[in-house]
C-alpha cells in the first residue's frame, strides 16, 4: 500500500450525475469518496488535486469516532508498558482528572477551548502552575500519539501555561541544619525507641545525599542491577541503572564527600544488602508509606516548609524537602553545571532554582571573599570596617583529601 495519500476521479455510474474522487487511506486502508460537483473530466481534476493537497497537508480528515474511553484503554495497553512505572502513575492521574473535570465523549471532542477549560479547572482546586503545565504535556504527548496512529486528524493547539509573578519556584522552602537537627530529636517520638537508630540514620542519609526517596530505599552496596554504591575507581561513585532514571540512561555519577564519610561508618563486613535498612519491613518498602512516616517526624518537630496560599494546609518537611536543601547548600559551594550533575537534573533550569534559596547575605560574603581587593566604602551592622585589606590570604589548593572509604586495600584504577 503507498504511503502517499493519491486521489483519483472515477465515474460509479450513470447513477451518479457528477465525477467522483476517492482515495485510499494509507495508515487504515479505508476507502473514501466525495463528489466533486462537476461532469467536466478537467475541472473534476482540479478540484480531486486540491482535496489530495488537503489531504497531504493534513488540513482535511474527517472526525474520529473513537470514543475517549476506548482511546484511553488502547493508549494504556500500548504506550505505557513501555513508560517507568512512576510515569505510567502519573498519566493515569492525569487522565482521570481530565475525565473527571472536562469529560470528552470522543476523542474528537478533544480541542484547544477544552484543554484550556481543563488548565483553568485545574488552577480552580488549586493546582500549581508546574503541575498544571505538566498534566497538559502528557496530554499533549498522548494527543500526539492519537494523530501519529491516525486516530486524530490534527493535533489541537496546547494552551500556554504562564508563570503568574507570585507563583514560587519550590512547592516548599529547603529546611536548615537547625531544622535538621529538631527532625532527628524528634524521631523517636513518631516511630519509638527501637526504630529510631534506623530512621535516624536514614534521615542523615537523605540529608547528606541528596537523593530522591524511590533511589534512596533502593539504593545498595553490592547489586550493579539496581543503585548502588561503587567503589571501583579513584572516588565512590553512584551507579545508576537506566530503569530507575528518569532519563532513562545508565549513569556513573559522583557523590557529595561528605555522604562518602557518612558510607564509610559503615563497617566493611557490614556493606552488603541494602544501604538503608528500615526496621520490620521485608523487601523495599513502600516509598508512599516511607514519606508518610518522614511527614510525620517534620511535623513533629514543628518544620514547616510551605502554607497553601488559598486553602491555609500546612505542608511539613518531608524527604523531597531534604533533598531540596541539599541542592541550597551545594548551590553556594558549586557551579551550576557541577550542581546539576549532583542533582541528575536533565534542564539546568530546575538546577537554577536553587540559587533562588540561597541567602542574600551568604552570596554577598562569597562575592566579596572573591574580590581582589575585598575593598568596600560601607562598615558592616557589627562596625566592623568593611574596607581595602592591605594583605589577603589567596585560595589554593593543598591537595587531593583522601577519602574515607577507600582503604589501604584499595587500589584506584588511573
Amino acid at each position: 500500500m503507498s504511503e502517499i495519500i493519491e486521489v483519483k476521479v472515477s465515474s460509479f455510474g450513470s447513477k451518479r450525475k457528477y465525477l467522483m474522487m476517492r482515495y485510499t487511506c494509507p495508515v487504515t486502508g479505508k476507502r473514501t469518496a466525495r463528489s466533486t460537483g462537476t461532469t467536466v473530466k478537467r475541472e473534476a481534476e482540479r478540484v480531486a488535486a486540491k482535496w489530495e493537497a488537503e489531504l497531504r497537508e493534513g488540513r482535511y480528515a474527517p472526525a474520529s469516532k473513537m470514543t475517549w474511553q476506548d482511546f484511553g484503554l488502547r493508549y494504556f495497553a500500548e504506550v505505557l508498558p513501555g513508560l517507568a512505572d512512576k510515569t505510567g502513575d502519573l498519566v493515569g492521574s492525569v487522565f482521570n482528572a481530565f475525565g473527571r473535570l472536562t469529560p470528552p465523549r470522543r476523542l474528537a471532542d478533544v480541542t484547544s477551548g477544552r484543554l484550556s477549560k481543563f488548565a483553568a479547572a485545574l488552577r480552580a482546586e488549586g493546582k500549581a502552575e508546574p503541575t498544571i503545565r505538566s498534566y497538559l504535556a502528557h496530554l499533549r504527548s498522548a494527543l500526539q500519539w492519537a494523530v501519529d496512529m491516525g486516530l486524530l486528524p490534527a493535533l489541537p493547539k496546547i494552551p500556554k501555561v504562564q508563570r503568574s509573578k507570585a507563583s514560587k519556584l519550590m512547592k516548599g522552602r529547603p529546611p536548615v541544619a537547625e531544622e535538621y537537627e529538631r527532625m532527628l530529636a524528634a524521631t523517636e517520638k513518631v516511630v519509638g525507641p527501637a526504630a529510631a537508630p534506623a530512621w535516624r540514620h536514614y534521615l542523615e542519609g537523605l540529608w547528606l545525599s541528596g537523593l530522591r526517596l524511590s533511589e534512596s530505599l533502593r539504593l545498595t552496596w553490592d547489586r550493579p542491577d539496581r543503585p548502588c554504591i561503587d567503589l571501583t575507581g579513584r572516588r565512590p561513585m553512584l551507579r545508576m541503572p537506566g530503569e530507575f532514571q528518569k532519563s532513562g540512561q545508565n549513569q556513573l555519577l559522583p557523590l557529595a564527600p561528605e555522604f562518602c564519610e557518612f558510607l564509610a561508618a559503615t563497617p566493611g563486613d557490614q556493606r552488603r544488602g541494602r544501604v538503608f535498612r528500615l526496621p520490620g519491613l521485608h523487601g523495599i518498602p513502600q516509598p508512599r508509606w516511607v514519606s508518610e512516616i518522614l511527614s510525620r517526624i517534620g511535623q513533629a518537630a514543628g518544620v514547616k516548609v510551605n502554607t497553601h496560599p488559598k486553602t491555609g494546609k500546612v505542608k511539613f518537611a518531608s524527604a523531597h524537602d531534604l533533598r531540596r536543601a541539599f541542592g541550597t547548600r551545594w548551590a553556594s559551594r558549586v557551579k551550576p553545571a557541577t550542581l546539576q550533575l549532583l542533582m541528575r537534573h536533565k534542564s539546568i533550569d530546575t538546577t537554577l532554582k536553587y540559587y533562588v534559596a540561597l541567602d542574600a547575605d551568604d552570596v554577598a560574603d562569597e562575592l566579596w571573599a572573591a574580590h581582589p581587593g575585598n575593598t568596600c566604602g560601607f562598615s558592616g551592622r557589627n562596625g566592623s570596617s568593611m574596607g581595602r585589606q592591605e594583605t589577603t590570604e589567596p585560595l589554593v589548593l593543598q591537595g587531593v583529601p583522601k577519602c574515607p572509604l577507600m582503604d589501604s586495600n584499595h587500589q584506584p584504577s588511573d
